[in-house]
């Protein structure tokens, strides 16, 4: 079929050709991105998260169209690439990764001028194999940039047919210097209407001249062979910044540093503060108040984020380790901005970040308490951003269909706050059994994806070593299956000790108990990664393996727990929108956010979880869901990490007194468990959304918008107010 160019377009630049987006809007973009007001933000990530199964407008469009080929043989080849291509982009590990991708995907819905900045891992995080015996397998992710569409190695203007390349030195002990190089991706996170996107700037040090040692730290996401890997990783994200920002002639007055990943940029920006003061000798001549000077003027640039109380999410280094990367001059600068009273060996990246910005904030009210508690010296300069999600990413494909056909949604998918309108269907006979439909049919299909699972494990046990992670696919018939009219409960996150995803598990005696008082059926199905480094993580995932056997025993298989490997963002959407309810367990408060509660939310699955992260907003008196657990005040023993504080005993406790009432409710009252469904709706679909989170960020950012826009941005930060007490 010939290609039909409304659809179908190419933008040309100096750096090569884009497709999917027309040249005026190219144009436009790049040219508020590098007008020399500096009116636009740059964004750095470690990781970004944006997999093209879940949100690829372009493809979308193409199908819709029934648009396979085309007549011209450049468009052909982006059609069919973009139709046939690799959907995975592993270059993230969980929430923070994929909140990245969220947040630039509403910046482009909201045509914000926004670039980003973050590093292309060749093998990408890590492949999880989970095995009964041995727990999880991390294998290395093969994936090839090359073939993904939508991103684009770009040409250098002044060596046409050549990669772009940007060097970033290195130096030794003697401050001689060790330059590494990277070639220059970009990804084009695309508007939903084509209309507007935000270049993703992917750093790719796998270049031969680049050291050896330098390319292995740079190959995998958060690599952890050695704290000196994991040092060169975060300094190759910092001392890009400026030099690809110079290279592309991008010109952002503000940075947003998304954690404190790539929090070396402030080195460089105090460095070339130095420079136009002192010339070519700063180094020298800046004395220590110069530099104090420097580094107030550069805050003046910088905006942000944390988004962990927990200790082992801060950067330390030791000084020793980071004088064999690092210019003695960077590391005076780390002595008087990066100190650490706890530990005077090392330097503290969260400290620098904290003290060298114009605005910090945490990611929901509570971790705003937590981190000004954590952090008392900047305690008023703390505030709350409130996380949220892409609402189009998440919503599933049966939702979307049922939001399209409800005329008081009309709109819904660029303005999510139309559905606090779902207060007047709260009565609304047919859309109650529409939604209950889509519902059912999205279980129906997590069900049959997870039952074709324990069939694939079954027979993998006759051609290969692995033995299935999971108890039913040993057995045969009924016994080895789910069923899609049980009550469904799904958990899925990075496997850290804090989030104790075995908390429900902690008495089998008594929740075998309460199933058989009231002849309650349940499924459990997990999933997630722990990092390879953490042993205490994998050790939770062997425990959730291993209980799956007694769990079915003892409860005469009317539990079932099914463990799902490979946690990604299509697994992650699937669940979301199947389970009947989502679970979230951390010891309070260390969940600063959490994420994946607001993507069931945004199905109209209620949540079940303990009153953290977001969850003390998005709780609203029992209306969209259940809480359980200890709520303890924010102390030094909250904050413990350490086994023995993490309140097994209690929270179970708490969870099952709770549980009855959950499944009376599912089972005896399904009109009482809809309408939780459609709170949800009114009352956290407008909130926890990536759309009103920028709204919220555009404040911090200062940036000079159209009239249109910032009227809609207006719009939608008037829709919540995170930054209150909780």
């Amino acid at each position: 079929m010939t290609a039909d160019t409304r659809f179908c377009t190419t933008a040309a630049s100096p750096w090569g050709i884009f497709f999917g987006i027309g040249q005026q809007v190219f144009d436009q973009v790049w040219g508020q991105l590098t007008d020399p007001a500096g009116n636009s933000v740059t964004y750095i990530s470690m990781e970004i998260g944006a997999d093209l199964d879940v949100f690829h407008p372009v493809r979308d469009r193409l199908l819709e169209a029934g648009i396979v080929a085309g007549d011209d043989p450049t468009l052909d080849f982006h059609i069919k690439k973009f139709v046939n291509g690799p959907t995975k982009i592993p270059n993230y590990s969980g929430g923070l990764g994929v909140l990245a991708g969220d947040t630039l995907k509403s910046f482009a819905d909201l045509r914000l001028p926004v670039a980003a900045i973050s590093l292309l891992y060749r093998k990408g995080y890590f492949s999880q194999v989970v095995d009964s015996r041995l727990g999880q397998i991390a294998c290395r992710t093969e994936w090839h940039p090359e073939q993904t569409p939508g991103l684009y190695l770009l040409q250098d203007p002044e060596r046409p047919g050549t990669p772009l390349e940007i060097e970033i030195p290195f130096f030794d002990r003697n401050d001689a210097q060790v330059p590494a190089r990277a070639q220059v991706w970009l990804k084009l996170e695309l508007a939903g209407d084509l209309q507007w996107f935000v270049p993703e700037i992917l750093l790719d040090f796998s270049v031969p001249v680049t050291p050896e040692w330098i390319r292995n730290a740079a190959d995998q996401l958060y690599e952890a062979s050695s704290e000196r890997a994991k040092a060169i990783q975060r300094r190759l994200l910092g001392a890009s910044v400026v030099p690809v920002m110079q290279r592309l002639g991008i010109t952002s007055r503000t940075i947003h540093l998304n954690e404190q990943h790539g929090v070396v940029l402030v080195l460089h920006l105090i460095a070339e503060e130095l420079r136009r003061k002192f010339g070519d000798e700063y180094a020298i001549l800046a004395s220590d108040d110069d530099i104090r000077a420097a580094a107030d003027a550069v805050r003046q640039r910088v905006v942000y984020t944390i988004h962990t109380p927990v200790k082992a999410g801060h950067d330390r280094f030791e000084k020793n380790l980071y004088a064999e990367l690092s210019h003695s001059f960077c590391q005076r600068i780390l002595q008087l901005l990066a100190a650490d009273a706890e530990h005077p060996g090392m330097f503290n990246f969260t400290a620098l970040a904290m003290r060298v910005n114009r605005a910090t904030n945490a990611v929901s009210r509570l971790h705003k308490l937590v981190t000004q508690k954590q952090f008392p010296a900047f305690a008023g300069q703390i505030t709350a951003i409130t996380n949220g999600v892409h609402h189009l990413t998440w919503v599933s494909p049966n939702r979307a269909r049922l939001y399209d056909a409800t005329p008081q949604f009309a709109g819904w998918r660029t303005d999510p706050g139309v559905f606090r309108r779902a207060v007047e269907l709260k009565k609304n006979a047919g859309f109650r059994q529409a939604l209950r439909q889509a519902w059912q049919q999205d279980t129906e299909h997590l069900v049959r994806t997870v039952n074709r699972m324990l069939v694939e494990h079954r027979n993998q046990m006759l051609s290969t070593w692995i033995d299935p992670p999971n108890y039913l696919s040993h057995l045969e018939g009924d016994d080895g299956r789910l069923f899609a009219d049980w009550y469904t409960v799904g958990f899925a996150r990075r496997f850290s000790t804090y989030k104790r995803a075995d908390l429900i598990f902690e008495d089998l005696e008594r929740l075998a108990a309460i199933l058989k008082a009231g002849n309650f059926r349940i499924n459990f199905i997990y999933a997630g990664k722990a990092h390879p480094a953490d042993e205490p993580g994998k050790a939770l995932i062997k425990e959730i393996i291993d209980l799956q056997d007694e769990l079915f025993h003892m409860t005469n298989g009317a539990a079932r727990l099914v463990f799902i490997p490979n946690y990604d963002m299509a697994v992650a959407r699937m669940m979301v929108a199947g389970v009947h309810a989502w679970l979230n367990s951390p010891k309070r408060p260390l969940e600063a956010s959490g994420t994946s509660g607001m993507k069931a939310a945004m199905n109209g699955v209620p949540n079940i979880s303990i009153m953290d992260g977001w969850w003390v907003e998005g709780y609203h008196n029992g209306t969209t869901g259940w809480k359980f657990g200890y709520e303890a005040p924010i102390d030094d023993t909250a904050l413990r990490e350490d086994p023995d504080a993490l309140l097994y005993a209690e929270d179970a406790a708490s969870f099952y007194a709770l549980l009855p009432e959950i499944l009376e409710t599912f089972y005896h009252r399904p009109e009482e468990y809809l309408d939780r469904a459609i709170m949800n709706l009114a009352y956290n679909c407008p909130i926890f959304n990536t759309h009103r989170m920028a709204a919220e960020y555009v404040h911090n950012y200062r940036l000079n918008l159209p009239d249109e826009t910032a009227e809609r941005l207006a719009s939608l930060a008037a829709l919540y107010q995170s930054d209150e007490r909780p």
